[in-house]
């Protein structure tokens, strides 16, 4: 399969399919595609699956796109202000944030990822939920507005704001600290938890959540409270 992004905070990623090629992701998601691609319906994983997806805060059903000839394209929109970053699964799993996937290769699977720490669970930004990638294929997710990328070492530590992760290496480490300092807490405007991520393993931080955008947003929308 080959691909092309187009677009900046609200982009699309148009995939080229080879014959017999199958394309799975969101349903909704689907912006044009040519003549001869095939749509169908589905639930990856039957009644489990579509649990899963329901708990990881994603549709239930997916849409599975089917090239009858080669050179056949599909195109996906990104369903708010952000990026669409393509990974490679196979050597590697990623552990993702709710409602990062949006498309994959058919090899592609999409598990659900309990936090067994109830600080991280609590206070780490992303809840007991997560998403996990594996498989093999081309994997297509969403980052809430722009993304910084970042290799940690062995053992190498960052503490980023709550909401900041969007996506790691399933080798990396997930946990929670409390912002020191009475000042730093009350002031800083960073709450008290910071997310704390260690190495080895490739992270993908996002500049601004959704979570956040709604919460920024929310003081200027009307109310619906009549005068």
């Amino acid at each position: 399969m080959q691909y092309e992004i187009y677009g900046t905070s609200m982009p699309v990623v148009e995939c080229k399919l080879m014959q017999g090629e199958t394309l799975q992701c969101q349903a909704g998601a689907m912006k044009y595609m040519d003549a001869d691609v095939e749509m169908k319906t589905g639930v990856q994983g039957g009644l489990g699956g579509f649990v899963k997806r329901r708990m990881m805060g994603e549709k239930g059903f997916l849409n599975f796109y089917t090239a009858t000839r080669s050179g056949q394209r599909v195109a996906l929109g990104h369903t708010y202000p952000g990026k669409i970053v393509p990974v490679d699964v196979g050597a590697v799993d990623y552990v993702c944030q709710k409602r990062a996937f949006l498309a994959g290769e058919s090899d592609v699977e999409l598990d659900i990822v309990f936090q067994k720490k109830l600080g991280a669970g609590f206070f780490g930004g992303e809840g007991f939920i997560m998403q996990k990638l594996k498989g093999r294929g081309t994997a297509f997710l969403e980052i809430d507005g722009e993304t910084v990328e970042m290799q940690l070492a062995a053992g190498e530590k960052i503490r980023v704001e709550t909401g900041a992760l969007a996506f790691m290496e399933s080798t990396v480490g997930f946990d929670v600290e409390m912002v020191k300092g009475m000042s730093n807490f009350l002031f800083g405007g960073e709450g008290l938890f910071l997310t704390t991520l260690t190495g080895p393993g490739k992270i993908w931080l996002q500049t601004m959540s959704i979570q956040t955008l709604a919460g920024e947003l929310y003081p200027y929308l009307p109310s619906s409270k009549k005068n």
